[in-house]
């Protein structure tokens, strides 16, 4: 049995070292058979892309011997070694954040890289220059390789930073080197998170295809549920022990399958998230998105009013998934570049093709809810968990006082200035609380026009809200019964409470409520 691992991202290391591989090398054929191609895919973090770029180098530096066994080893390529530049910013740190550390770091890259080829640079002032030094002097030997990993990460780690444009320009600079070059490139692969519209990448380089929604790649990156089954199959069914080996499965699913970056495509589990899981015995937890919390697009999320319930509920069009600007941000584009989102299914509108999204599994979804929650109200994320658990206890219990009092202590807790005033953020923090909420018990909120409706359920009750801002509990009880909110409940066999709560805005606080039953 071959040792899994969670932190080995190099092809060569992890073939001799034993570890388990999922064998995506008939993706790698497919991208290297042309005798000259270039390319661009975006993936979210932690999902492979750094292993591919490694697989690919391999590949290119004949290392034929490491692939026995896989799919890409019998088939027709040449195995011809080229010299390989290898450029990977998964070490960028945003101390780096002026233009003139960003050159630094990158003429640095160079330098290493042309140690490694045994290539003495001639002395330049600037890494843009030394790049393309380097891509002419190694074309002599023959055509050389380009592989770029995180290619977007300084842009990232620096997006709400006053100097973005400048250090945007800075790459854009730095990778213009490849717009004349074509000649001398044999195979260019490019992979980030993002796809920035005003970086050269994308403005210059046109012989770059995206393969990033190319229904043939869709199922490169992450495992599929026949490669969990033949790959993970023994282990899985060790974890399971005396469960229910089709229950546990369901739920492995659950946790971290959902990803689909082609409309018609199969989903796929973040691998990473896997790996961990297996090595924690099976612990179901949190893995991918505590490798990193994405701050500026929380921020950014608060500070467009973005509107998430509309976002999950109705279709976007196709344009959601274009690159963006770095003045013109879109949530809604980063959040689906990010993996915070992902496809659910594609629908036909007016003979145009839009996409009804959704995040891809409890991983992902309960963790961003949380962490959006927190930031919305400006308390540490256990905090909101916390008393998510306790509102949960309440609905299982059939307390609407300790529901209510539980939600009023929840409030009390966020700072006065922080947003209640808000009414898109109220709504907001209230939606993203049903919406943890629904991951411990059937819990949904609609909201529109400055109120909110509300269920909450478990075997036994039904919470039926709805929420009045200043106005009048009374008022908001009157409107559930004239408007039967209830009636899809009534042959559930449980007891359904029907409540009016009033929110007093300036407070910042739940002022009312009052409740019948059914």
């Amino acid at each position: 049995m071959k040792d899994l691992t969670s932190y080995v991202y190099n092809f060569e290391e992890l073939i001799q070292g034993n570890f388990l591989y999922v064998d995506k090398t008939e993706y790698i054929w497919q991208l290297v058979r042309p005798s000259s191609a270039g390319y661009f895919l975006s993936r979210p973090r932690r999902f492979g892309k750094s292993l591919t770029v490694s697989t690919l180098k391999a590949v290119f530096e004949g290392k034929k011997e490491l692939f026995k066994g896989l799919a890409i080893y019998d088939k027709p390529h040449d195995w011809k070694p080229y010299p390989v530049i290898h450029l990977s910013f998964g070490d960028y740190n945003p101390i780096n954040n002026s233009v003139e550390r960003l050159d630094a770091y990158l003429l640095d890259k160079i330098k290493s890289v042309a140690k490694s080829l045994n290539i003495d640079l001639p002395i330049t002032q600037d890494a843009s220059s030394a790049f393309g030094k380097l891509i002419d002097i190694a074309s002599v030997q023959a055509s050389v390789v380009i592989l770029v990993d995180e290619y977007d990460k300084p842009i990232l780690d620096n997006v709400s930073k006053t100097n973005i444009k400048e250090i945007q320009q800075c790459l854009k600079g730095f990778f213009s080197v490849l717009k004349d070059r074509n000649d001398k490139e044999r195979f260019l692969f490019v992979t980030g998170v993002s796809k920035f519209s005003h970086v050269s990448l994308f403005s210059d380089l046109n012989n770059l295809t995206d393969i990033t929604m190319d229904a043939r790649y869709a199922t490169m990156f992450g495992y599929t549920q026949n490669e969990l089954d033949t790959n993970f199959g023994d282990r899985i069914s060790a974890l399971a022990g005396e469960q229910d080996i089709a229950a546990y499965k369901a739920k492995i699913k659950d946790w971290y399958n959902g990803y689909r970056f082609h409309k018609n495509a199969q989903t796929v589990y973040n691998p990473v998230s896997l790996a961990y899981f297996f090595e924690n015995g099976g612990e179901f937890n949190n893995y991918w998105f505590s490798t990193g919390t994405p701050t500026f697009l929380l921020e950014l999320i608060r500070k467009q009013k973005f509107d998430l319930e509309k976002a999950l509920d109705a279709p976007v069009s196709g344009f959601a998934f274009s690159a963006y600007e770095i003045d013109n941000l879109n949530p809604l584009t980063l959040l689906l570049q990010t993996g915070y989102l992902t496809i659910d299914k594609a629908v036909e509108r007016y003979g145009d093709t839009a996409y009804q999204l959704r995040f891809p599994n409890l991983e992902v979804k309960g963790s961003f809810d949380a962490y959006l929650a927190g930031y919305c109200s400006g308390l540490h994320v256990n905090q909101v968990k916390d008393s998510v658990y306790l509102l949960a206890d309440n609905v299982s219990e059939g307390d609407v006082d300790g529901f209510l009092e539980t939600m009023k202590v929840f409030f009390a807790k966020v700072p006065y200035d922080i947003h209640l005033k808000d009414e898109n953020n109220f709504q907001m923090l209230f939606y993203l609380v049903f919406m943890l909420l629904g991951i411990s018990i059937i819990a949904e909120s609609k909201t529109n026009n400055g109120r909110i409706d509300a269920v909450a359920a478990n075997d036994d009750f039904v919470f039926v809200f709805e929420f009045k801002l200043n106005k009048s509990d009374v008022i908001a009880l009157q409107q559930i019964k004239e408007r039967d909110y209830y009636r899809r409940y009534m042959n559930s066999g449980k007891k359904i409470f029907l409540i009016g709560v009033n929110f007093d805005q300036e407070a910042g606080q739940i002022d009312s409520w009052t409740y019948e039953t059914v």
